[in-house]
């Protein structure tokens, strides 16, 4: 099979990338090798009628008109504001801190534990809170999340939470927040309507068979595209356990709650039916619960986070040399770029990628601003 463009990954990057140079007039063709398509955005139904997202909650939100407008050509999304909770000290805490649990635990003339330039995740958190709170909330959930001691990790690691002092109880506050109606595994699906593609099929195993006439792109892991040969860089991954209660409503307040506490091999606890369309909810006995906990995967499709810190920035730098040498491949997304993307983050990228191509250049990486 030949095309003028092979998109290898039918993840949101390698999607939108693929909508784009399809709606300009492009040959396109996507390569997938799970049996779904979508990537990791995916969901499915549990026998009780409860929709389980497969890989992990995914909880949409853009403060961008352009990404809003791009996603609902493919789906009406309800309004889905995410709210978490952290269980400390035998009760529910909000997630991010309060400042309120601040001033009710420490009092209200708490500082914060580190001042000037933080050289590492702890430091970078200790700047916005008391060592104490860092102690009951962040440095448990990390050590398990990452396996690793937080002072090992990436200062910039530490951007993706704050301290509220304003009350703000939802996780984020972009201005439009949802889930698309009728789930992600549709709303992929139809992210690729009339563009050929080849699912069940590892791109890896058949480069021979799969030519790219004008540019291969590849949103796979850059270390595996080589065959690993300079050495694996680290991700980590989430097991998770699907527990049913047939004869409780609801379990827990909120759709996820967190469990920094190291003596506790789980890191949160999903609670699906608060994602779920309210329509949808009445009629449906039971609820599910998913805990998930952190482990480092050696198979490549279940990477999920790429691992912070400056030894794996080092090998992904000496791929990424290599990488950009070949003007016929272009290596991108969050496993290509061994970065954190937020969902609109990956589509805002994707965009801009495309945008390129179409008008003739190769395409690029990410602005460091995007792994935040």
């Amino acid at each position: 099979m030949v095309a003028d463009y092979v998109i290898v990954g039918s993840g949101l990057t390698g999607a939108t990338i693929a909508r784009t140079l399809a709606d300009n007039g492009l040959d396109v063709v996507v390569v997938e090798r799970r049996e779904h398509l979508g990537g990791n955005v995916h969901d499915h139904f549990h026998d009780s009628g409860i929709r389980v997202h497969t890989y992990g909650p995914h909880y949409f939100r853009t403060s961008s008109d352009r990404i809003w407008t791009y996603v609902q050509r493919f789906a009406d999304f309800y309004r889905f504001e995410a709210v978490l909770m952290s269980f400390v000290d035998g009760r529910l805490e909000h997630w991010p801190v309060q400042s309120e649990y601040i001033e009710r635990a420490i009092g209200s003339s708490w500082a914060p534990s580190h001042f000037g330039p933080a050289a590492n995740f702890e430091e970078a958190s200790l700047a916005m809170m008391p060592e104490a709170v860092y102690a009951k909330f962040v440095r448990g959930y990390t050590v398990k999340q990452w396996g690793v001691d937080p002072r090992t990790l990436d200062s910039g690691l530490a951007g993706r939470f704050d301290v509220r002092s304003n009350g703000e109880a939802r996780l984020k506050s972009s201005r439009y927040q949802g889930i698309p109606v009728g789930g992600y595994a549709a709303f992929m699906r139809r992210m690729l309507d009339g563009i050929r593609i080849f699912s069940n099929a590892d791109y890896l195993t058949q480069r021979d068979q799969l030519a790219a006439r004008n540019l291969l792109i590849f949103t796979g892991p850059i270390d595996e595209y080589f065959g690993f040969d300079l050495g694996k860089l680290t991700y980590r991954g989430q097991r998770r356990n699907h527990i049913f209660i047939p004869d409780v409503d609801w379990h827990q307040p909120v759709p996820q709650v967190n469990y920094p506490d190291p003596a506790l091999a789980h890191i949160r606890i999903l609670e699906w039916k608060h994602m779920m369309e309210p329509e949808a909810i009445p009629g449906i006995e039971g609820t599910l619960l998913t805990t998930e906990t952190p482990y480092t995967p050696t198979n490549s499709a279940d990477y999920e986070y790429p691992f912070p810190d400056a030894a794996n920035q080092a090998l992904y730098r000496r791929y990424r040399e290599r990488a950009d040498a070949d003007a016929r491949l272009l290596v991108c997304g969050r496993l290509g770029e061994f970065r954190y993307f937020d969902m609109d983050q990956a589509i805002g990228h994707a965009m801009t990628i495309a945008s390129r191509i179409v008008q003739g250049e190769r395409g690029g990486q990410a602005p460091e601003a995007a792994s935040a």
